[in-house]
């Protein structure tokens, strides 16, 4: 495959995806963009690529190895792994500029974030972002598998690890400038109050059965769980989409990866409160309860403890390293609860709209919540 077929092929993603059929050309790529690339496309770079281990591949000597990626399952976009060392996420289908994580990933590079899969560069066509390049973390395993396995065991040894690692990172997003709009906190709540009342709206029309027959008797007490109090707290660049299945459990620890922003929110607000993705990430374990009592065949009172459990001692430690870096002032613990139960709507619209089998997690949520009230 030359040069300039690989550039052709790259223009013509957005009609049509890479696929396995495009065997060599995420290696081959790579050899070639420490040189000019031609216009239209651009590399962002963030951290020196490092040097890429070769080996044969049929007659040719010196192609770096080239895999798809398993540990992580991406439902939406392409990644593969090159020379074991690095992973190309390509974008299916590309992302118009501004995209979230070419912010964020320049920023941990720059910082030295140490929990994350390093931040190497993103390719861009023109207007368009084609891929992100970060490193391959070896012996990963993505949180729907090993946290659904410390659920089933009753394990919450993690969650210590798991709220160090979110402080750390808001900590570290922290020290990013500030939000350029610099709206009031009021017109803030506002938005956010807004925001919420229409995401349980339309979360009650989009559930139907007796799923939703039963959401339409709690509705009333969930909308007064919804508007957030007026608050201090200071607004941040946050992750945007801090759920468990974008914790990877590694070789050497744990890492937080996909800086993407949340693709069910559209035109997400990038600068929150932290307390968002706190929000997001304590859902989530209670997710992961859900899955391990349906797939697993958890005993729901052994899951519900198992999730109380794990997210008391996330936050616990989320906020002692907060205390311990002196910004005990990210987290507004009151926002936490009204921004859970918008997620869960937000749950109930991405099942209804794209994976109607996963309704029954937040539902299960829903109904926990409902029960112990």
């Amino acid at each position: 495959m030359n040069s300039d077929s690989i550039w052709e092929r790259l223009l013509s993603l957005s009609e049509k995806p890479l696929t396995e059929r495009d065997r060599g050309l995420t290696a081959a790529l790579l050899g070639m963009w420490e040189d000019e690339v031609p216009a239209p496309f651009e590399v962002r770079r963030f951290l020196p690529l490092p040097s890429l281990s070769y080996e044969p591949a049929g007659c040719h000597i010196g192609v770096p190895t080239e895999r798809d990626f398993a540990p992580h399952v991406d439902q939406t976009n392409y990644s593969v792994v090159v020379a074991e060392q690095i992973v190309v996420k390509w974008l299916t289908p590309p992302v118009p500029l501004p995209h979230p994580a070419l912010d964020v990933l320049a920023h941990l590079a720059r910082t030295g974030f140490p929990h994350t899969a390093p931040p190497y560069a993103a390719l861009l066509a023109g207007s368009q972002v084609l891929a992100l390049v970060t490193g391959y973390l070896p012996d990963a395993t993505d949180g729907w598998t090993w946290c659904v396995d410390a659920a089933e065991s009753a394990d919450t040894a993690f969650a210590p690890a798991l709220g160090t690692l979110a402080a750390d990172l808001h900590l570290t997003l922290a020290t990013l400038p500030a939000e350029p709009t610099g709206r009031s906190g009021a017109a803030r709540v506002h938005d956010h109050a807004r925001r919420a009342e229409d995401a349980l709206d339309e979360a009650l029309a989009l559930t139907d059965g007796p799923d939703g027959a039963w959401l339409r008797t709690v509705a009333g007490r969930l909308r007064a769980e919804l508007t957030p109090p007026p608050t201090d707290a200071p607004v941040i660049r946050i992750h945007g989409d801090l759920h468990v299945g974008q914790i990877l459990r590694w070789r050497d620890g744990y890492a937080v990866i996909d800086f993407d922003g949340n693709p069910t929110v559209t035109e997400a607000d990038p600068y929150q409160p932290a307390a968002r993705d706190v929000a997001q990430l304590t859902t989530s374990i209670e997710h992961v309860a859900q899955v391990a009592v349906r797939r697993r065949g958890t005993a729901p009172e052994r899951a519900a403890s198992w999730a109380a459990e794990a997210k008391a001692g996330m936050l616990g430690a989320y906020e002692a390293r907060l205390a311990e870096n002196g910004r005990p002032d990210l987290l507004d613990k009151s926002l936490i609860r009204p921004f859970e139960v918008e997620q869960e709507c937000r749950e109930l619209i991405y099942a209804a709209r794209h994976l109607p089998r996963w309704r029954y997690a937040p539902m299960g949520v829903l109904r926990t919540w409902m029960e112990k009230a």
